[in-house]
């Protein structure tokens, strides 16, 4: 998710490490802070793949500050992690998040498509934070207000979403028969 983000975010334009930490916090700092000693070791794994460069440019009050670029390669492994995002990247919803944000940059609508109904995909399959056996539980059937609360919250969250998805896949349809 980290390296997805970095990916991304750099896509659109070269930052200063700063800049790129904020802009990842921001998207997904709410849930997982991002530490130094978490970033920056993603940064030189994507530089030593050969999938971002770094500059030095002077500072100007401060040290020098180094501004982080995507190479060519890096925009094709971006759009590659995108067009084959699957498994947890589709059902944990901080890593599905992250994958959204960058979606826009695979270009083709049915390549978007793809990886919108396998998310689709995973919401249409019966699931629930608790269990009877391997029967998910329904609010309904909690006599716990708090549990019965988080299940209302994530359907009512779930329904949205499906309708969101129906909608954007309908929109990209034509697009992508056009093709």
């Amino acid at each position: 998710m980290l390296e997805l983000a970095i990916l991304g975010f750099l896509y659109e334009q070269p930052l200063h490490g700063y800049e790129l930490k904020r802009r990842v916090a921001h998207l997904t700092g709410h849930v997982r802070p991002i530490a130094d000693g978490t970033l920056y070791p993603a940064i030189k794994r994507l530089e030593k793949s050969g999938l971002l460069s770094r500059q030095t440019e002077p500072g100007a009050r401060a040290a020098p500050r180094h501004v982080l670029t995507l190479t060519g390669e890096g925009r094709e492994e971006l759009r590659r992690r995108l067009r084959e995002a699957d498994g947890v990247e589709i059902s944990d919803e901080n890593h599905w998040f992250t994958v959204l944000a960058f979606l826009r940059h695979l270009e083709d609508p049915g390549q978007q498509g793809a990886v919108l109904r396998r998310r689709l995909a995973f919401l249409q399959q019966p699931s629930s934070f608790f269990y009877d056996g391997e029967r998910p539980l329904r609010a309904g059937e909690l006599d716990d207000p708090f549990r019965r609360g988080l299940l209302t919250i994530a359907r009512a969250t779930s329904r949205t979403e499906l309708d969101w998805l129906d909608t954007t896949l309908k929109a990209l349809a034509p697009v992508a028969d056009a093709d």
